[in-house]
């Protein structure tokens, strides 16, 4: 067969990047998933693209708060104790990464994947003529009080340190920025280094459209398994339908599905758990407005102007993927965001929920899987997919290729977790 097609499974932001960059660099790929692209996780995002992401949720700030979010209490982090009793291991793994030496090294692998993302976001939203969709006026981490300000000491120093753009805000010079919202705020920090868009959805669609334009496939069929199929070291890919296909290589970029497949079709075990989070629209009251996405960190949401509204975000939820909703954040979220801003009523009947595939370090794994020539992997970017799936691509599309990489591969690479 063709030694130059690829099959890629998962519609995502990573899995559509990861499929024209494929593309460009001459391969013939076919696009899988089970809903058309930009459907599932990579649809509920807050849309933002910021460099500010380089700090992980596990960093050496997290023990002091620790004893706080064990009590199961918080807007910003909730836990289900039976999936956390299931996944001690992977908790106890997570909790190591977050002393200084592992939390300097992502931070590092995660600003260069961030920044080459930057870039080729830009690019690809002229590409596909959705450049309409981004503003690049930053975005804002507001504070409700001199403490919690001074309580984000050790962030603002990582930005610094890594020269990330930012800008301290008085209340004065916060209302002068957003003044519609309320003065509840004695301090903001601007990040300045940060794109955004009015609708992640539509822009991982626009993506998509591109890739086909271009003469790539798209196939809506949900995958049941994976193996060889004997025949000159192919890949074959089985539908749930019944339907069987070949590719020479295969990219898994299946997010939060990804530990079930390979655990069902290889028998890889991927430490993985899955921070759930939930969104909602609505409409300003009156001429209020915001310009551009904002960050509550004692509210515990973000608020961002999106194409259907506003809109608002929650926070962690450590819960097995499919459990039923829990909607506790998103009230409480929704009580803290009308005391910061004038909402109207929710402009939906039911609040979206996704899931963020989160490894014990807190990066994705990109790479060839080991001892499974020709199965890339491309997934694990926890809740900051959209800021590092087009320099996932870049570099997933490198290393296939053995071409020089635009950042350092190893920091990624699948054998941390699979040998």
């Amino acid at each position: 067969m063709n030694k130059n097609t690829v099959a890629i499974v998962g519609a995502g932001i990573v899995g559509v990047s990861c499929a024209l960059e494929l593309q460009r660099r001459g391969h013939e790929v076919t696009l899988f998933d089970r809903t058309a692209p930009g459907r599932e996780t990579s649809y509920g995002n807050a849309g933002v693209i910021a460099r500010s992401s380089l700090m992980p949720f596990n960093h050496p700030g997290l023990w002091s708060v620790l004893p706080r979010l064990l009590k199961n209490t918080a807007a910003s982090f909730r836990y289900d104790p039976v999936f956390l009793a299931r996944n001690l291991s992977w908790a106890v793994r997570f909790l190591a990464c977050a002393r200084a030496s592992v939390f300097q090294e992502t931070a590092a692998a995660l600003d260069a994947l961030i920044r080459l993302s930057i870039s080729e976001h830009r690019r690809l939203l002229v590409e596909a003529q959705a450049a309409q969709r981004l503003r690049t006026n930053g975005w804002l981490f507001l504070y409700r009080s001199e403490g919690g300000f001074a309580g984000s000491r050790l962030s603002r120093e990582t930005f610094e340190r890594f020269g990330v753009a930012t800008q301290v805000l008085n209340a004065d010079d916060l209302s002068d920025l957003e003044p519609h919202l309320k003065p509840l705020f004695p301090r903001a920090l601007w990040i300045k280094d940060t794109d955004s868009v009015d609708s992640p959805g539509q822009v991982v669609e626009a993506y998509a459209r591109l890739f086909v334009s271009r003469g790539g496939q798209v196939r809506q069929a949900a995958i049941g398994g994976l193996g060889r199929s004997g025949t000159g070291g192919a890949w074959e890919l089985r539908e749930e339908s019944g339907a069987v296909l070949e590719a020479s290589k295969v990219v898994l970029a299946l997010g939060p599905w990804t530990r079930e497949f390979l655990q069902k079709s290889l028998g890889l075990s991927v430490p993985m758990a899955f921070e759930r989070g939930y969104h909602m629209h609505y409409n300003a009251v009156g001429n209020a407005s915001l310009g551009r996405p904002v960050y509550d960190t004692g509210g515990a949401y973000v608020l961002s102007p999106m194409a259907q509204g506003l809109r608002l975000s929650t926070g962690v939820q450590l819960a097995q993927r499919d459990a039923p909703r829990n909607l506790v954040q998103l009230e409480l979220a929704e009580r803290a965001a009308r005391e910061a801003f004038p909402l109207e009523s929710r402009l939906e009947a039911q609040a979206w929920m996704g899931s963020r595939p989160t490894l014990p370090d807190s990066r994705p794994i990109v790479g060839e899987c080991p001892r499974h020539p020709g199965l890339w992997l491309a997934f694990g970017h926890q809740h900051i997919g959209f800021s590092t799936g087009p320099g996932t691509a870049r570099l997933l599309a490198s290393l296939m290729r053995g071409e020089p990489c635009d950042i350092d591969p190893l920091p990624f690479a699948p054998g941390r977790f699979l040998r």
